[in-house]
């Protein structure tokens, strides 16, 4: 099933992920905190408005596949999976504990709606490929929807699997980079400058465009608009801001990895509890 909420609801259903973040931090004691509130609307309008699924019966063949190639932000994944149903969100208070089916980085053997292990980064990408060459070839007509960090784009495998893209005319793939412009070690284009990332996959022969990625508007625009190209794999650069939602986090390379103070944690909460409040109002 899609669900294809209407643009509010998808706002508001993202301020509720992003609250189920912090809880899973709370729980824990630490987690991948930035990019997983960066790509928060990109992952909401996936499972909400575009992607064919069941959290009933998540092996449906004719699902769409979501791969989170950036498997450090699992966090997002997890929340989003909670909110459709996949599993009971108490299970959100056991992420990062001892025999948690919410390890930090995205398991397919322990939990219901993930369809590969990530987080050796670079891998995403080149997962995505197979799957899509494999359901065009099978004519089950679903789509594989690929999420990559910025950060990630060095890694020459990526490069590899999108010249296979086009090669194979996988127009029944998509490929997000949540580009926040930050990684671990501080700014992308500080560390290996991979602009104009648009550019790039266009010169191996995808189909690209490029919105805000905090704007619900516009990632559902461009999610409706696909495929962009015949037999051409598509791209979407989603600009996005890094920590989004926490006012001390966001464009903050510290909250990359988060071990938050109590009070921290608790202005956190009281922040997204007021911003629920607005989306509701």
């Amino acid at each position: 099933m899609s669900m294809s909420v209407p643009v509010h609801e998808l706002e508001r259903r993202a301020a509720r992920c992003r609250r189920k973040v912090v809880r899973m931090v709370r729980s824990s004691g630490c987690g991948h905190l930035g990019g997983a509130l960066s790509c928060i609307d990109v992952v909401s309008a996936l499972y909400f408005h575009t992607m064919k699924h069941d959290p009933s019966n998540p092996k449906l063949p004719t699902r769409d596949r979501f791969i989170l190639s950036a498997g450090h932000k699992c966090m997002a994944l997890y929340a989003v999976l909670a909110e459709a149903g996949y599993f009971d969100e108490a299970v959100l208070d056991t992420y990062g504990k001892l025999n948690t089916k919410l390890p930090g980085h995205p398991d397919m053997h322990k939990l219901p709606g993930v369809e590969a292990n990530t987080g050796a980064l670079g891998h995403g990408l080149s997962i995505a490929v197979g799957m899509a060459l494999g359901l065009l070839l099978d004519g089950k007509g679903a789509r594989v929807f690929a999420l990559l960090g910025d950060g990630e784009l060095p890694e020459g495998s990526n490069w590899e699997a999108a010249a296979a893209a086009a090669h194979h005319g996988l127009s029944n793939l998509t490929a997000i980079v949540d580009a926040n412009g930050l990684q671990i070690s501080g700014k992308t284009r500080d560390v290996m400058n991979m602009e104009p990332i648009g550019a790039h996959f266009a010169a191996f022969g995808w189909a690209v465009r490029e919105v805000d990625g905090n704007d619900a508007g516009q990632v559902v625009e461009a999610l409706d608009a696909l495929p962009y190209q015949n037999r051409a794999p598509s791209l979407i650069v989603a600009r996005t801001v890094k920590g989004k939602g926490l006012s001390f986090a966001e464009n903050n390379v510290s909250y990359h990895y988060w071990k938050p103070k109590a009070e921290e944690l608790e202005q956190a909460e009281r922040e997204l509890d007021e911003t629920l409040k607005e989306v509701d109002a």
